[in-house]
């Protein structure tokens, strides 16, 4: 596995981070965690930045990070007592095979281009 994605893997958590730390502020009403939020932002985009700038293929690398963020978001509300229902869980798992697939096929090319 290319560590490339080690950063887009960071940065995903940090997009998670910043989502629910944005849901805490409550639009940016609650100083503290507005605060929080635009601290935690720039982090996660300057480890897609990183994975970019090291070469990662754009739509790829987006689509995982976009992916983490989303994925850990759901993780975090379902932590937090709220819970999708069983159609939620199923486009929830479409959306973590598509992000295992855009992380193979990536793989497969830089091989290829090798």
């Amino acid at each position: 596995m290319n560590p490339l994605w080690l950063y887009i893997l960071i940065g995903g958590v940090f997009e998670t981070m910043w989502a629910t730390t944005m849901d805490l502020s409550e639009t940016f009403t609650d100083p503290m965690w507005t605060a929080i939020t635009l601290v935690i932002m720039p982090i996660s985009i300057i480890f897609l930045y990183k994975g970019l700038n090291g070469g990662l293929p754009t739509g790829p690398a987006y689509s995982v990070w976009v992916g983490i963020g989303a994925i850990g978001a759901v993780i975090v509300s379902i932590l937090m007592g709220d819970s999708p229902n069983f159609v939620g869980f199923i486009f929830l798992g479409i959306l973590m095979i598509g992000i295992i697939g855009m992380n193979m096929l990536s793989e497969e090319q830089e091989d290829q281009e090798e």
